[in-house]
């Protein structure tokens, strides 16, 4: 890592967090068209000498609440993390469930067959070309981000031209209604209801006004398309004006990215992996020394067990030109793209795969990162 001066030890560690974290489950189903609705009791259907319990609030698990009901249950846990009732009743007064998000939510394509497709619809020239810009423009910025974290300039534009296209296209959706009406949906109710707290949080903070905080569909916030968790751990205030301007600062943007490739054990001194070759004849002995991980992430789990690059080099891998591997001391796993396509892979390349688990995406980071600096893998 470069060299350490004073703002390495005040923004090389993520912003302070408060509150009560409370253990939660969560939550409540949105009620579609056909779906049957759950009906109020009729009093005068009950006999009058029958005494009637006093309505218990929906558990964490009831999936059939009204929204309203749901969302107080929300506002009563946001109080008890601490978070001011004038934010709280700020954020979620008149909120509602947003039927566009859902739609959007579940009309995501499926992962492509094809990654190399993939890959090369990301890459286009006009993307590569933008980059280069960027790196030319931001040259100064990036050199001390790059010796504050130690994580090379040209993976921090690669990310944040593939997340927002360098920051043009950071998402226009109010995120305090888009991430209620994905933790209103039954299917990953756990999971955002925790980050709409952590949006509350923020707003809390005083990072970001409410009418600002903006992002995508899916709940992702400003140019690295950071979740609200992920901003609380990672989110970097690098030109130390009190605050980390994730939406609009580009020292705070790309000093973010750095920090959270850092803590997922980025190394400086190591780039992601290269394009290799692998010949027909040798793929079934590669197979059986190297077979899919089969843990972790969906991508993780079809990355082969990591070998030396000597071994891969013994079962006959070989670079993009057809020649032997390097000699270097480092372990690698075998991405396949498509038959014909295939990469070796570093540790770094794990960080990348933290940041958006799909190796199309992974990938096309570390390509686009090489062809900005003109690299080429032989």
């Amino acid at each position: 890592m470069g060299s350490a001066n004073r703002r390495t030890s005040a923004s090389a560690r993520p912003l302070r967090t408060t509150g009560l974290l409370l253990a939660t489950g969560v939550l409540l189903g949105v009620v579609h068209p056909g779906q049957a609705v759950q009906q109020p009791v009729d009093a005068g259907s009950v006999a009058a000498n029958v005494s009637h319990p006093r309505p218990e609030r929906p558990s964490a698990t009831d999936t059939t609440a009204p929204f309203a009901m749901w969302l107080q249950g929300v506002r009563e846990e946001a109080l008890l993390r601490g978070i001011r009732p004038q934010i709280v009743a700020e954020a979620l007064d008149g909120v509602e469930p947003v039927a566009r998000i859902l739609r959007r939510d579940r009309a995501q394509a499926k992962p492509s067959v094809d990654k190399e497709a993939s890959i090369k619809r990301r890459l286009t020239p006009a993307m590569v070309r933008a980059a280069r810009r960027q790196l030319a423009a931001h040259g100064a910025l990036l050199r001390r981000i790059e010796d504050t974290y130690g994580v090379q300039r040209r993976f921090l534009v690669a990310i944040w031209g593939l997340e927002s296209s360098f920051g043009r296209l950071s998402g226009r959706q109010p995120m305090i209604p888009t991430l209620a009406t994905l933790a209103y949906d039954p299917r990953r109710t756990g999971f955002f209801r925790n980050e709409l707290l952590a949006a509350l949080e923020i707003l809390d903070r005083g990072d970001i006004a409410l009418a600002e905080m903006r992002g995508s569909w899916a709940g992702a916030m400003g140019q690295p398309q950071f979740m609200p968790t992920s901003y609380l751990a990672f989110a970097q205030d690098f030109d130390e004006d009190g605050r980390a301007d994730i939406w609009t600062t580009p020292a705070d943007v790309f000093a973010s990215i750095a920090y959270y490739l850092k803590h997922h054990e980025w190394s400086s001194d190591r780039t992601w992996g290269r394009p290799v070759r692998v010949p027909s004849s040798r793929r079934a002995a590669i197979a059986e020394a190297a077979p899919p991980r089969g843990e972790g992430c969906r991508a993780v789990q079809e990355m082969s067990q990591p070998l030396p690059l000597s071994v891969w080099d013994e079962l006959g891998v070989r670079r993009a030109n057809g020649t032997r591997l390097p000699h270097v001391d480092i372990t690698a796993s075998l991405v396949r793209t498509n038959p014909s396509t295939a990469y070796l892979v570093y540790s770094n390349y794990e960080a990348l795969l933290r940041y958006n688990c799909a190796h199309g995406y992974a990938l096309s980071v570390g390509l686009l990162a090489d062809y900005a600096t003109g690299t080429v893998h032989r």
